[in-house]
């Protein structure tokens, strides 16, 4: 299917083919007839992107800041290859549109195939073929109102929500301040709602066009000046500023047309520096509305599709999609005025030329066009770069990837790209786009959306799963069961339920090869370190602080269902160090955590692991830390030594004499180490580079610190272990 992406390191506006993606639980396939082009959001980002590296640094001095302390903790090249990374990644364009629904997945009932809708949502009802939008960001459209027209409800919530938190009466004055496509819904919304509206802007054109559709619109000027005689002597009741600009002129002048004790909302993106004096004086109330309503930016909503009860929140983001649509429907909106271009995907490189200023054309509404999608059948969902067939290659490993992340992006593929026994075979995501992206980078034979083209294909031999964490064990399984050999990102698993559905396949006579991606234990640092402590007679002391940094409540990660938690999803890296150090699995555990306080979630923990030899290793966890100190620092006691490793970029060995080992310009967490050593492993047929003992024993061990973190109490790894 063809998609527009913007990329933010060369900032060209591009359609490129990208998989069709897969149905999801909870998720809508929907083949989109036309999407709306946002001259605001949208123009921001691609000229943004168009900037070049100084000039990106100059409008984000808060992202600069951020990459100069990242490079101060972790090295000038690690930093520079993470910054280029993120720049490098496919940025999805669109959140406005309407389409048909081609699949529903489970769990859903309120639709239908066939059935026509508008979708909303940023990375959801982009601008491409077909869109896979959660329930929540979907409503019904009827067949009186067409498709295009239903393309502007996402915009039309938005203009709504703004108007819902002014809460006007009929007869009410209300004053819009920008007469763009959101100041003109905005207006029409307030016109159906009984209310006399007054549109305002600087330019000339605008006001020309605003009052063509029927409403009396003027100068910023004249209605500055005479906002008393429009109002019968009394100000407006409420102001709408629908402008975007960073100039604090529409909040002032907001305040100087309004009546005392007025509602002044901020809907666009303008300057928010309120004079104090006019503010108080008339006592005027302000909010800034947050995009289509209740519900926007909270996952378990927007993602989960968890809806918010009817009597508590009536007007969810979801719901004011449904209020525009019926407006739509009875005539008491019309958008059709306000759509001035259309283009089809193909030739979307123009629209975006327009709303940036490339041409000197008016434009208002721009519309993004389909051809032949009503009657296109659904496509298969891999795009394909050369022949996959001619990959066979006596002595290589044929390498399928599911997942394309950040982490896959930036880390894992270049280490395998670099190793001269992998082809890369295919690579797939759910949505499809960053599975293109990455194929083309890093040169596999096809890109694609469902996992059963990595699963199904016989000339696969090597699987790596770096998916979200609740895909792992049932992907390891069906890996391991058809034969392919499996690098998995940590954990191996959320829970005791998926991990003995793993265990069964180890325990076969033959069997492909497993490992998880503890690369930490695969550091050149981190060998020194061990053999430093090799021929120890005594039990050792560790300490290994993480300095973890703070991710929102709402992060997947914190969710058990999807991430596990933090200890599961990022404390097993620890625990197998540990385990790895210590030279044996730990006899009992306990964890305690901070109070959360309504801020964290059970993040801010410490681990203690108690060893059959007396040996005790502990796990400080935090997440209400300085992002300015390094991120992990362990120190080790045992026999008169002491070894100490900062952040991997430093280690201290106190013995007889002290050596000390610096890395001055990067940082080596053994990434590629650690699968070098497991692609060796397969292609020699030697020992796992891991022991299926060790990966399973650290499961273990990080579900029991799980356990004593949930209920306070120590937990006996091996009575955990027989425990039901």
């Amino acid at each position: 299917m063809k998609q527009i992406i913007q990329n933010m390191k060369t900032g060209e506006t591009q359609v490129i083919d990208v998989p069709i993606p897969v149905i999801q639980p909870g998720y809508l396939l929907i083949q989109t007839i036309a999407s709306l082009v946002s001259s605001g959001t949208e123009r921001t980002l691609v000229s943004f992107a168009e900037k070049n590296l100084v000039g990106k640094a100059q409008s984000r001095p808060d992202l600069m800041k951020q990459v100069l302390e990242k490079a101060k903790r972790e090295g000038f090249f690690p930093t520079i290859n993470a910054a280029f990374n993120r720049l490098d990644q496919p940025l999805t364009l669109g959140y406005s549109s309407a389409g048909k629904v081609v699949e529903v997945g489970t769990g859903l009932t309120e639709f239908s195939p066939g059935d026509r809708v508008v979708c909303a949502g940023g990375g959801y009802a982009v601008h491409a073929e077909y869109a896979l939008v959660p329930k929540n960001l979907v409503a019904r459209l009827p067949d009186t109102v067409d498709f295009e027209s239903g393309a502007f409800a996402t915009l039309g919530a938005i203009a709504l929500n703004g108007v819902r938190l002014s809460s006007p009466q009929v007869g009410e004055s209300c004053a819009v301040i920008g007469l763009g496509l959101l100041g003109l819904l905005t207006s029409q919304i307030l016109m159906a709602s009984g209310c006399e509206v007054i549109g305002m802007d600087i330019n000339t054109d605008r006001v020309n066009f605003a009052e063509k559709t029927g409403m009396q619109a003027f100068s910023n000027e004249f209605v500055h000046g005479n906002y008393a005689s429009l109002t019968k002597g009394r100000g407006f009741d409420h102001i709408f500023i629908c402008a975007d600009t960073s100039s604090d002129e529409p909040i002032e002048v907001a305040g100087e047309i309004a009546r005392d004790r007025a509602n002044v909302i901020a809907i666009g993106a303008v300057g928010l520096d309120i004079p104090r004096k006019l503010y108080y004086e008339k006592e005027l109330t302000f909010k800034v509305a947050r995009s289509y309503g209740p519900g926007r930016y909270d996952h378990t909503y927007e993602e989960d599709g968890a809806d918010y009860p009817l009597g508590y929140v009536r007007w969810t983001e979801g719901r004011n999609l449904e209020a525009i649509v019926g407006l739509l429907s009875r005539r008491e909106m019309n958008v059709t005025p306000l759509i001035t271009h259309h283009f089809p995907i193909s030739n979307a490189q123009d629209a975006y030329a327009l709303i940036t200023g490339e041409q000197t054309t008016n434009y208002l509404g721009v519309i993004i066009t389909y051809p032949n999608q009503e009657d296109q059948q659904k496509k298969e969902s891999i795009v394909s770069f050369s022949n996959s067939h001619a990959l066979i290659v006596d002595g290589k490993l044929n390498v399928g990837v599911i997942g394309a992340g950040n982490y896959a992006n930036a880390v894992f593929l270049p280490a395998l790209k670099n190793n001269p026994n992998i082809i890369l075979n295919g690579i797939v995501s759910v949505k499809g786009l960053n599975a293109q992206h990455s194929a083309r980078k890093f040169g596999f034979s096809f890109a694609g959306s469902s996992e059963e083209s990595i699963l199904n294909n016989k000339d696969i031999d090597l699987v790596a799963i770096l998916t979200q964490h609740d895909d792992h064990a049932r992907l390891v399984k069906d890996c391991l069961h058809s034969g392919k050999h499996v690098f998995c990102e940590k954990p191996l698993a959320l829970n005791k339920e998926q991990l003995i559905t793993i265990i069964p396949e180890l325990q076969k006579k033959v069997h492909p090869y497993l490992t998880v991606g503890f690369n930490r234990r695969f550091a050149s640092f981190s060998k020194h370190l061990k053999s430093f402590f090799s021929n120890r007679t005594e039990p050792m002391y560790a300490n290994y602080r993480v300095n973890a940094g703070f991710i929102p409540t709402s992060h997947w990660l914190h969710d058990p269902l999807k991430g596990g938690g933090r200890l599961i999803g990022e404390g097993c890296h620890f625990i197998d160090y540990l385990i790895f150090l210590f030279g044996q699995t730990p006899e009992s555990v306990q964890t305690r955590s901070l109070p959360n306080l309504g801020k964290y979630t059970n993040d801010n923990f410490l681990i203690t692991l108690m060893f059959p030899d007396g040996s005790i290793g502990t796990i400080t966890y935090l997440s209400n830390g300085n992002k300015a100190l390094g991120k992990e620092y362990l120190e080790v006691f045992c026999e008169g030594k002491t070894g100490i490793l900062d952040d991997f970029r430093k280690l201290q060995l106190f013995g007889k004499s002290i050596d000390k080992k610096r890395a001055l310009f990067t940082q080596d967490k053994g990434h590629t180490a650690s699968l070098n050593a497991f692609v060796k492993t397969i292609t020699q047929k030697g020992e796992p580079p891991i022991s299926y003992s060790e990966l399973i024993s650290t499961a273990y061990v990080t579900l029991g610190c799980d356990q004593s973190l949930r209920t306070g109490q120590p937990v006996n790894i091996e009575e955990f272990i027989q425990a039901n």
